[in-house]
């Protein structure tokens, strides 16, 4: 995918820089495969913030995404490649013989007219779903499953993919884009490919009032917030952080601090963590 970039006409075009949307198919969306997505503006069922920068934005409708891929042995012809307003890779419109329509993310290099399948023991072709244990050692995957049967919940942001390196018993090991290396089981599913948009990375907005529409608030510095919002907060001018450790607004170690509780479950399973030498 490739980048406009924009005469400066005005201030707010100068440096900007926005993905190519020529390559997708001039349509309105699956009206079946929408669903309402109400605003919450960072708040709780109290009212109260918990998740702040929140709030304003363009109304948006929620596209159904089918991350399980679970109709085995029917091949689906791709009808249209769309925008979706919820995430940042393009996604898919695929239908079925019986007439079926499903929004699977679309990987890079899937042409409109294309076929696509999933099920056990299918061609290494990109956009084909099937359990990680089949597919040949040095691919690409995204889309990935953690837990069999649930549907794809890693590598599915634009441009991400993961590598596979081997296979160790029931497990499958996999290269993370993070450099972290770690073993799924080999009958969760995955989908051939790079998650499409690559170029998502090299998008500049231009001025403020993008991140406004993405619905994206300001972040002010704890520095300069008073002591009773902030650890960072209060003194006379400019004062450093202090303590021993940069703060989060609640008092908690931040930058650099690892968060992961050691005792999950799924920590026997990473091989390597992104920090190891």
């Amino acid at each position: 995918m490739a980048i406009k970039l924009y005469n400066p006409t005005s201030s707010g075009v100068r440096h900007m820089a926005s993905t190519d949307y020529s390559c997708l198919t001039k349509k309105a969306p699956e009206k079946a495969l929408l669903a309402p997505l109400p605003k919450k503006g960072g708040r709780n069922n109290q009212g109260y913030i918990t998740c702040r920068h929140h709030g304003g934005g363009n109304k948006r409708k929620y596209r159904i995404i089918d991350f399980k891929r679970n109709k085995d042995d029917v091949e689906a012809r791709v009808k249209a490649l769309e925008y979706d307003p919820n995430r940042n890779a393009f996604i898919a419109l695929v239908v079925y013989p019986d007439g079926t329509k499903s929004y699977i993310i679309a990987p890079s290099g899937l042409k409109v007219g294309d076929k696509v399948v999933s099920g056990h023991n299918k061609d290494i072709k990109v956009g084909n779903c099937m359990p990680v244990s089949e597919i040949p050692e040095g691919t690409m995957i995204c889309n990935i499953e953690l837990t069999p049967g649930k549907g794809g919940q890693m590598c599915r942001a634009a441009g991400t993919s993961a590598q596979i390196l081997g296979k160790e018993g029931k497990y499958v090991i996999l290269r993370l884009q993070s450099g972290e290396v770690r073993k799924i089981l080999g009958t969760c599913r995955a989908t051939v490919g790079v998650v499409s948009n690559e170029d998502f990375n090299l998008v500049q907005r231009g001025k403020a009032g993008k991140s406004r529409y993405l619905g994206i608030r300001p972040t002010v510095r704890g520095s300069a917030m008073n002591p009773n919002d902030h650890p960072h907060g209060g003194g006379e001018g400019k004062c450093p952080v202090g303590r021993d450790a940069p703060r989060t607004p609640w008092g908690k170690k931040a930058m650099g601090v690892k968060t992961r509780k050691m005792s999950k479950p799924s920590s026997k399973l990473i091989v390597r963590r992104i920090n190891d030498k």
